[in-house]
């Protein structure tokens, strides 16, 4: 009986302490004509970002197939964050973006649109199709 116990207690704390964001940051990447921008320098800046603040666990989904040439976009969980991490957070990703957007080797590579006053919440994320998550 108390193995029983012990096993119901752990896999309900599994569940309860599992991360379960509500929030996510959007980032968007578009295509001119060639296919979308490499996300490897906004990918970078994050894991910076999560080993800079001792973040445990930073949230990133990955939504592919929403164009004929590759557009897709991530999503930063930041429920987790506190307010001044959050602020550090959306600057270095407008500045990041902002730099890869005007360093392009090509004009034909596509942009990466980033907002931060676009806010995509759980409930718009439950029926999205193909969304997953990061892992690189």
């Amino acid at each position: 009986m108390k193995k029983l116990l012990l096993a119901a207690a752990l896999f309900y704390s599994t569940f309860f302490f599992s991360q379960k964001n509500q929030d996510y940051l959007r980032i968007s990447y578009t295509s001119v004509c060639c296919g979308p921008a490499s996300e490897k320098p906004i990918i970078s800046y994050l894991k910076e970002f999560k080993r800079k603040n001792q973040i445990r666990s930073l949230e990133i989904l990955i939504q592919r197939g929403l164009g004929r040439e590759g557009e897709f976009e991530l999503y930063v969980g930041i429920d987790f964050l506190t307010n001044n991490q959050r602020k550090r957070l959306v600057r270095g990703l407008t500045a990041s973006v902002s730099n890869q957007n005007n360093n392009k080797k090509s004009q034909n590579i596509g942009n990466i649109n980033f907002d931060p006053a676009d806010i995509a919440h759980r409930e718009d994320l439950i029926n999205a199709k193909n969304l997953t998550i990061y892992k690189k």
